[in-house]
This record gives C-alpha cells, structure tokens and sequence, in this order.
C-alpha cells in the first residue's frame, strides 16, 4: 500500500519522492492545495518547466478517449535524455484505465503527476494508485491553522520577508480553508511589503482585513474606472456618514493589489478571464473590474499602489482633520490617472 498520510505530504514533496516512483496521484477536497501540489511535483521534476517537451500536459478527458496515449507519451525519450514530467488534469470522465495500462509498462525516466478532485475511497484512480507499488496517492484536506502558519512563514520567506509572530497569528485567522485563496491574500500581503524585511500587524490588517470593502465598492470602482466626478461624490457622501479616511484607502489599496496579482497571474488571458478567477466578485461588478484588468497595466498598477500607500502613511501622520483631504486627493490622483489611460 502506498497511500500517503495528509500531514506527511508536505514533507514527502520537499525531500523529493522516489525516483521509481512512476505515477505521483494528488487528489482531495482542497482543488487550491491539489493544484498548487501537482504544480510543484510536476515542475520540479524537469530541468526548465517551460520546455513543453520536458514537462508535457495531457487533460484527463482526452485520456478517457484514448488511453494509450499515455504510455505512449511515457515512453518518449526527451531529446537530450533528460527526464520528462506528464501532467495529467482532472477530467470529468474516467481515465483510470489509461493509469493502469502505464503502471502496467512500469515507464522509466518520466515522472507522471496526475491531479484529480476529491476521490472517495472506492474511486477507481484512488484505489489503483494506492494499491500499485510503482504509484503515490497524496491527499490534499483544507489547511489547519498549524500548517496555515507554515504557508504563511514559507512563502513570505522565499520572498525574502520575515513575519512577526502576532502579524502571523492575526493572518492566519483571517485566511480560509482554501489554499488558492490563502496564497492570493499571502502574495498581496507580500506585494506591499516588498522592499522590507518584515511583516507588521499594520501591513495585515491594511491588505487583508475586508473592513466595509463592500459597501466602498462604488467609490472603489468609479476611481479605478475614470469616474473622477462620481468617485468625489462618493468620498463625500461616505465621510458625512462619517467613515474613516484610513478605511477608505485601505480598501483601495486592497483593490490595487488584487487587480495587480490578477493582472501578473493572468497575462496573456483576457479580462473577461482573469475576471472569472476573481474570487467573491460580485456579478454587478464585473463589467467594471473587466474594463478595470483591460486599462491597468502591471507598470500602472505598481504606481497606483505606491501613490496609496503614501497616502495611507500620511493619513496615519497627520492631523484628523487634513486625513480625508490626504485620501480624497490620492483617490481623484486615481482616477485621473484611470481616465489618461483609456
């Protein structure tokens, strides 16, 4: 049996499986943790991920249609003899018999990560790579608060940030279940501080805290679309109900990073499709923030974060009563700039 426990997984993709190891299963509930593991698995097998003859991807359905493609593509030899990786997507048909036929040819020199959705016990996949000797299976369950503080300390870290352990404790409880969703706060948060060494409470709650988000969107949108007049409505109208300058920036500057880590992970894709892969956007939104992905360029969007941030800072140094002209102005600064670039 060579099915694996979930808290030994992590540990077992560091050290590196066996290289006998032909056919590596990742599966489970958690599809942010299970895409992110395949990833891993996948490219770190290759010498360059970006050679598509060194790391070859296949969707399970067309596997479904024709199973041997599979040991067909397992038993090319790379043209300079350097292993290969296959990267097999879920499908929504059964592939496991293309599995079984390429343990069956026990493949030498490929590595081949097949990346499932949650698989119940007595799932043809499941039981075939857990009963093979030549196979893993690695289950992937939602993140706990133990391992949710390791992502935050391993992530932060490989972009040269240290986290206090109270920005730590205060991130983790405002991350999820879901490990897409924790990498996308965790890379923001990254975002913000780049150029520190560390973390603060004050960088997690300015980035990751959702305080009024929604009820600001309006006034968000119509900056980040041109709206100059409608945005200077807005801002009026939320200080007389007497909402703070400091929550209003913070929520831009949220918005800033999102669209900057949208735009970065999705280039080369459309905006409807970028929009697509924002997570809690609103339908009514959607035409904005798609206008939003197709005027921001990444360059635009670091300026528009930097001019925030300022803003922010100066908030928190001047008195009360010059804090809303310091944000009003960076969020008309916004706009201005959103209306140059159509």
């Amino acid at each position: 049996m060579t099915a694996v426990k979930a808290g030994d997984v992590e540990g077992l993709i560091r050290r590196g499986p066996d290289p006998k190891v032909a056919v590596i299963l990742v599966y489970g509930p958690d599809t942010g943790l299970v895409g992110e593991r395949a990833k891993r698995l996948a490219e770190g097998a290759v010498a360059d991920p970006d050679d598509p003859f060194a790391l070859v991807k296949i969707d399970g359905d067309t596997l479904a249609s024709d199973p041997g493609r599979l040991v067909d593509e397992a038993g090319t030899v790379g043209l300079f003899g350097d292993r290969r990786t296959i990267w097999v997507k879920a499908g929504s048909r059964n592939y496991a018999p293309a599995v079984e036929a390429v343990l069956a040819a026990e493949p030498t020199g490929t590595r081949i990560v097949v990346e499932a959705g949650d698989l119940g016990r007595s799932a043809p996949l499941r039981t075939l790579c857990e009963r093979s000797g030549s196979a893993l299976a690695l289950p992937c369950y939602p993140d706990d608060e133990r391992a949710l503080a390791e992502l935050v300390r391993q992530t932060l870290q490989d972009r040269g940030l240290r986290i206090a352990s109270d920005a730590r404790d205060l991130l983790v409880a405002s991350l999820g279940g879901d490990r897409r969703a924790s990498l996308a706060e965790i890379e923001k948060l990254a975002l913000y501080a780049a150029g520190r060494d560390s973390v603060t409470c004050d960088d997690v709650e300015a980035v990751v805290s959702d305080v009024a988000g929604s009820v600001l969107n309006t006034l968000i949108d119509a900056a980040f679309s041109g709206r100059a007049g409608e945005a200077e409505r807005d801002y009026c109208r939320f200080r007389h109900e007497g909402l703070d300058a400091s929550v209003m920036l913070g929520a831009a500057l949220r918005h800033a990073l999102t669209l900057l880590s949208t735009r970065l992970d999705g280039e080369g894709k459309s905006p409807s499709l970028m929009a697509a892969g924002w997570r809690g956007l609103h339908f009514r939104r959607r035409a904005d923030v798609e206008a939003q992905l197709a005027r921001w360029s990444p360059a635009a969007l670091r300026q528009a974060v930097q001019i925030l941030q300022e803003a922010v800072l100066a908030c928190r140094r001047a008195d009360p009563a010059l804090a809303h002209a310091h944000a009003s102005a960076a969020l008309l600064r916004i706009a201005g700039e959103a209306r140059r670039r159509r």
